[in-house]
């Protein structure tokens, strides 16, 4: 017999999202035989511990039993179990000083660490993830920010909507004026952006037509890396090139934050892109951007406006260019910003069962079964108090 546990979320702020939902652990112990799922008390969790116990899911608190512990975000770590194998987001693979003594602890303790961001196909494409969902509510609230500036219509945020078809039946109450809409992006968060789009029915447009064209209804114009960035030498674009040699590349976005009023930032960046535009682009009387969603929210990133991250309590700002400072959002003067890092956790019913579904389809198979394909080999980050060979590179963060 071998034990999964469903771990309590302790980062805080709470965390509202479960790795499995209550009829997802029912699903695993008819999947897997000779699998036991149990749960830790939790009185934040977006389903009760009544929920799991109602479907025969044992719930308690001493969880020292499991083989397996499954959580969301990182495991503060004074609860971390010595000898078990923990999946978890644990934000450690791009060297986070905020994290360094979790990894410090997860090898002390001898933990095999199984990060879900490193669970990746042949391709290199993630397998799991809540991106979906960061750019559902990332959009909601480029739209809920637009709302509030101009006084023109009013959208509850995503947390305070039971889930999401809640928080899309507002679209059918409000009339959106014309306006430009940029999204950057072509991973999961920006496809769940265009399921935004498409709910709000805004029309797509082709980067030429956005430049070019003046609309009497909202468009947007999705923009993919070779859209806004170019060699500086003039030679062909190349996208494997590019993330491996930025500092030969520079953007080309001027054209774009010159005609756009809304700018949704979905993509994935490193250290040594240049900006999709500088401070000093910012204070032109040409930069037409009033609203950011700044859903990649790196601080600091390819955007000089997204000086800090938000909460879910405290999710915008306004930014004001010339003095480089926050200032009150939803004045003539201010671009106004969000920034927040967790947008996921705003419809964590929705989110956890989709999280849950990939779970078992596309992990708990080589994780409880067969890792022929070496995806959980792959994927772990530290086994037995020493860091695999994969993720060697982190000694030095470390130590």
């Amino acid at each position: 017999m071998k034990t999964i546990a469903i771990i309590r979320e302790q980062k805080q702020p709470a965390d509202l999202r479960t790795p499995l939902i209550p009829q997802a652990c029912v699903e695993v112990q008819q999947k897997f035989p000779g699998v036991k799922v149990i749960v830790q008390t939790s009185d934040s969790r977006c389903f009760s511990d009544e929920s799991y116990r109602s479907l025969g899911i044992e719930v308690k608190e001493d969880i020292s039993e499991a083989d397996i512990l499954l959580g969301v975000k990182e495991v503060p770590t004074e609860v971390l179990i010595a000898n078990k194998t923990y999946l978890f987001f644990s934000h450690t693979i791009k060297k986070q000083a905020y994290n360094r003594k979790l990894l410090r602890t997860v090898l002390e303790k001898k933990i095999t660490l199984v990060d879900y961001e490193t669970l990746v196909w042949d391709g290199g494409n993630r397998i799991i993830g809540f991106g979906r969902y960061a750019g559902i509510v990332g959009a909601h609230y480029a739209f809920l920010m637009w709302g509030k500036k101009y006084d023109s219509y009013y959208l509850k945020p995503a947390n305070k909507c039971v889930d999401m078809n809640d928080m899309y039946a507002q679209y059918n109450e409000i009339t959106l004026p014309a306006m430009k809409i940029v999204l950057c992006g072509d991973g999961r968060v920006a496809h769940g952006v265009l399921e935004v789009m498409k709910k709000l029915k805004i029309h797509h447009v082709t980067p030429e037509e956005f430049i070019e064209n003046q609309y009497d209804h909202p468009v947007y114009v999705q923009l993919r890396s070779e859209d806004y960035y170019e060699r500086k030498d003039g030679r062909e674009w190349d996208k494997s090139d590019f993330y491996k040699h930025p500092e030969d590349y520079r953007s080309k976005f001027a054209p774009y934050y010159k005609k756009a009023d809304v700018f949704i930032n979905a993509v994935f960046w490193h250290a040594g892109i240049e900006p999709f535009f500088t401070r000093e682009e910012m204070k032109g009387n040409d930069f037409n951007i009033k609203v950011i969603s700044d859903i990649s929210c790196d601080v600091p990133g390819p955007l000089p406006s997204t000086i800090k991250s938000t909460t879910i309590e405290d999710p915008y700002f306004g930014y004001n260019p010339f003095l480089n400072a926050e200032v009150d959002p939803f004045k003539k003067e201010s671009i106004d910003v969000q920034a927040v890092g967790n947008l996921p956790c705003e419809l964590p019913i929705d989110a956890s069962r989709e999280f849950g579904e990939q779970l078992i389809r596309h992990v708990l198979p080589f994780l409880l079964i067969d890792d022929k394909e070496h995806i959980i080999k792959n994927a772990t980050i530290a086994h037995a108090g020493k860091l695999t060979d994969k993720y060697r590179y982190l000694q030095d963060y470390v130590d």
